[in-house]
């Protein structure tokens, strides 16, 4: 009988990098640059909004509506960017 017995590599038992690194299936997760594109093109309209159109306390909430949803938008579609190595 062998003394050394014949052993599996340990890289077959493990799981491929694109399984594991798979992007879930969505809008932005498709088109990245373009989202990060609207979500600064909402951030430039509140600014714009705030600086010369916010008179009244209507204007005021559309504002920072279209702030907060410009920068979440730009923030997610930034993290769904592919990495470059």
């Amino acid at each position: 009988m062998p003394t050394n017995k014949h052993k599996r590599k340990a890289s077959a038992h493990t799981t491929p990098r694109s399984a594991k690194n798979a992007k879930s299936p969505g809008l932005i997760t498709l088109h990245p640059k373009l989202f990060m594109s609207v979500g600064l093109l909402f951030v430039a309209l509140g600014l714009y909004i705030m600086a010369f159109e916010a008179q009244s306390n209507a204007m005021f909430g559309i504002a920072m509506l279209s702030l907060v949803a410009g920068t979440a938008t730009t923030i997610y579609a930034n993290f769904t960017l592919p990495k470059a190595k």
